[in-house]
């Protein structure tokens, strides 16, 4: 019984509690969908990278593409990251304010992002003090590289990445005690001084190495990587080195070659080398398609660390419409010094090209002198049998047979079959990096090859080429990209017999002339078929545009052509296509359609048997034409 005077309330609340648990669900507010997101007066940075930093994302216009929910609270979120881009960049005064328009359903909203950026905190001078113990050429580039130019806004991430890399200069030149003051002082109301004062402290020399993590890798395998010797001067760059060095092997999942720095004045700068090794042997499968190749399949077997001392030994395999066969290869790294590494290779393989077919068996040796990161040179040696035959449908037309005896092929059988024995020297320098999707730099490569004459053989014949490629970044994210290539073979005594018919040159395809086929730009036959010549030129230049997410687009002029003699090169006489292309980037490279168009068709041309009246290529394959 209640006491008299207290009133008794769970009653009312329980039944208070039971209806609101009986209002339904729906009654909460509905989700809206983000249909678009527009930015206005954006300069300095581009919408795309703005778009990046945000957490809300406009939803997919295809239908069953992904749905993104507008959240008031993510969205201010959103806008005070922009804000804070700016002032980053160099905007202390930036505004940032929004708009946000529902549709008639109130289901969708529309969102605008404007941008006022203001006045920028402007660089009036660089300067760096201090600095007499860096090579004035070397200092001339790091004031060139340096993130920094005169007039433009003052960025903290430019600043600091500048700092950094003036500190690394003085690392690089022996101080791995040097320290860097950066003084910034106004000179003006929206103006600034920047001024890089150098200390580089007491020269280092490189002391004990310490070694850990490894467990079936021995520590002589790895010291013989190493690019600097206790007692040398020491340079953070050949530390950066030696680390990709142990990272190319293949051996290791993790490695970190770190300085153990002393509190100066010590002057011996010991350094601990750790690794974390990985599976010793890999199987890897790959399928792909592309308009040339059609379906490819890969099958690739491979064991690191093969009979100890790091070796590698490996077996691929390779099936598709235009080539297909076995290899095997092992490599033998610190050959004669770390630089060196010795690369063997066996192989029987298939090539079918529209003009001809190439079946090779053989190997070859190749000695390869990685001089820097950037440059390399090689020496290789190749003993291979080739039989090359005439595409099978030229072999009736009796205005080829002179031109088949011309080239070495049998007019009956229209196959050309020798041992082929060379020397050849390569030469690469790259400041590109990684060639999948280069963004800047250049790539410079040369090849010379000698067959014959001194050696054994059926072939005689001196081979020159080049290949010069180039890259410059516009802006954030809009690359121009340019190549250039030249080669010359030269037969022995001026008949082409001694040439095989394998290295012959065409042009044409997914990487060169991208208007015409696989390989049909090059001199004709009486009945037009393409038979290859002594000399080539071809030039190309590209222009890729982001346009969304990893979507691009691309715009292209290609250039060239092939002469049947030795230094045939003519200016004057080149084929020229157009075009344009998409881009989807991937993991593995982007995925790439290309459309081209031929300028000027070549007369009589004949592929299969048929003439070429079309005047355009659809090119589909995985990565960048170069």
């Amino acid at each position: 019984m209640a006491r008299p005077g207290r009133r008794t309330w769970s009653p009312v609340i329980v039944c208070l509690t039971a209806l609101l648990a009986a209002v339904p669900a729906a009654a909460a507010a509905p989700a809206v969908e983000v249909h678009a997101i527009r930015f206005v007066g954006v300069r300095r940075a581009d919408a795309a990278g703005l778009r990046a930093l945000m957490v809300t994302r406009q939803s997919s216009w295809l239908p069953w593409g992904k749905r993104y929910d507008f959240d008031r609270a993510t969205f201010e979120v959103d806008l005070q990251r922009v804000r804070a881009y700016y002032v980053e960049h160099g905007f202390p005064d930036v505004k940032v304010t929004s708009g946000i328009h529902y549709n008639r359903e109130h289901d969708q909203v529309d969102l605008t992002i404007t941008v006022d950026a203001g006045p920028g905190v402007l660089i009036r001078s660089i300067d760096f003090t201090g600095f007499d113990a860096v090579p004035a050429g070397e200092l001339k580039h790091l004031r060139a590289d340096v993130p920094l130019a005169l007039g433009a806004p003052l960025g903290r991430e430019a600043l600091l990445t500048a700092h950094a890399m003036a500190v690394h200069e003085l690392e690089d030149h022996g101080y791995p005690y040097a320290q860097v003051e950066t003084e910034v002082a106004r000179v003006g109301p929206m103006n600034v001084a920047l001024t890089f004062v150098a200390k580089p402290g007491p020269v280092g020399y490189f002391g004990p190495v310490q070694i850990v993590g490894n467990k079936t890798v021995s520590d002589a395998v790895i010291r013989r990587q190493l690019l600097y010797r206790p007692g040398e001067r020491f340079s953070r760059q050949l530390v950066q080195d030696t680390q990709r060095k142990l990272y190319a092997l293949g051996l290791f999942q993790f490695v970190e070659v770190q300085t153990v720095k002393a509190t100066p004045p010590v002057s011996r700068v010991p350094t601990r080398i750790t690794v974390t090794e990985g599976k010793h042997h890999h199987v890897q499968f790959g399928v792909g398609y592309g308009t040339e190749e059609k379906e490819r399949l890969d099958a690739q077997w491979t064991q690191v660390n093969f009979l100890g001392g790091g070796r590698t030994a490996a077996v691929h395999g390779r099936w598709s419409s235009i080539d297909r066969g076995a290899r095997i290869d092992f490599t033998q790294p610190d050959v004669f010094s770390p630089h060196f590494q010795l690369r063997v290779e066996g192989q029987r393989w298939y090539t079918s090209a529209p003009a001809y077919t190439l079946v090779a068996s053989g190997g070859t040796a190749t000695l390869t002198d990685q001089a820097t990161r950037r440059t390399s040179w090689a020496l290789l040696f190749a003993d291979e049998r080739d039989t090359s035959s005439i595409a099978s449908s030229a072999l009736n037309d009796p205005l080829l047979r002179n031109d088949l005896i011309a080239l070495g092929l049998n007019p009956v059988t229209g196959e050309q079959a020798g041992t082929r024995v060379a020397i050849g020297i390569d030469f690469q320098r790259n400041t590109a990096g990684s060639l999948l999707n280069a963004t800047h730099g250049t790539v410079i490569s040369a090849h010379l090859e000698q067959a014959g004459e001194w050696l054994p053989g059926a072939f005689n014949y001196v081979l020159a080429s080049a290949d010069l490629r180039h890259y410059v970044s516009i802006g954030d994210r809009i690359v121009f990209a340019n190549r250039v290539q030249a080669g010359d073979i030269r037969p022995q005594g001026g008949r082409d017999a001694n040439i095989p018919f394998s290295k012959r040159y065409f042009l044409g395809g997914a990487t060169s002339l991208r208007g015409w086929g696989r390989y049909e730009v090059s001199p004709l036959s009486g009945s037009g078929l393409p038979i290859g010549g002594d000399s080539m030129f071809m030039a190309t230049s590209e222009l890729r545009v982001p346009v969304v997410g990893r979507l691009g687009m691309v715009a292209f002029l290609d250039l060239g052509n092939v002469w049947a003699g030795p230094d045939g090169i003519n200016f004057n006489d080149l084929r020229y296509s157009v075009g344009s292309g998409l881009r989807y980037e991937t993991p593995v490279g982007p995925i790439r359609l290309d459309f081209g168009y031929q300028l000027n068709p070549i007369p009589g041309l004949t592929i299969n048997g048929e003439p070429q009246t079309r005047q355009w290529r659809l090119h589909f394959s995985i990565g960048q034409a170069f």
